[in-house]
């Protein structure tokens, strides 16, 4: 790992952020030698940025991504300025073409979560670094 444990970036909100921050994750978790999580990780962060531009538009320009590596645990969090509409875990009918976004983080994070800002909301989620092979 380098010796950076937390790196933050923003994004502008549009829809071609979504490859950018996959891009970012992966590249910082093999930076940070926790190649083992980046599948998840690139997905969770993918589901949670979708969220972001889907439904913080017209809110500022950018939201950032923070990623930390703390007490055995990745954290993973997207900010933006949106704070009318908290993502909810839906549970979507076989046959729905969308809301299985935070279903998956839900299936794939140790725990997630939303938490207020000023302005807005921060969107995280946690994976236990023992599943990349680290203490």
């Amino acid at each position: 790992m380098s010796g950076r444990t937390c790196i933050n970036k923003k994004f502008r909100v549009r829809a071609r952020s979504i490859s950018a921050v996959r891009h970012h994750v992966t590249t910082t978790l093999i930076d940070w030698k926790l190649g083992g999580l980046i599948e998840d990780a690139a997905l969770i962060t993918s589901e949670l940025t979708t969220n972001t531009v889907r439904h913080a538009k017209g809110t500022g320009d950018y939201f950032e991504l923070a990623l930390r590596r703390r007490n055995g645990i990745l954290a993973l969090e997207v900010a933006d300025s949106y704070q009318w509409r908290t993502p909810e875990l839906l549970k979507p009918a076989p046959d729905d073409l969308s809301g299985r976004g935070l279903f998956l983080v839900d299936a794939l994070s140790e725990n997630w979560g939303v938490r207020p800002r000023e302005p807005g909301k921060t969107a995280w989620a946690h994976l236990a670094l023992h599943r990349a092979g680290q203490p």
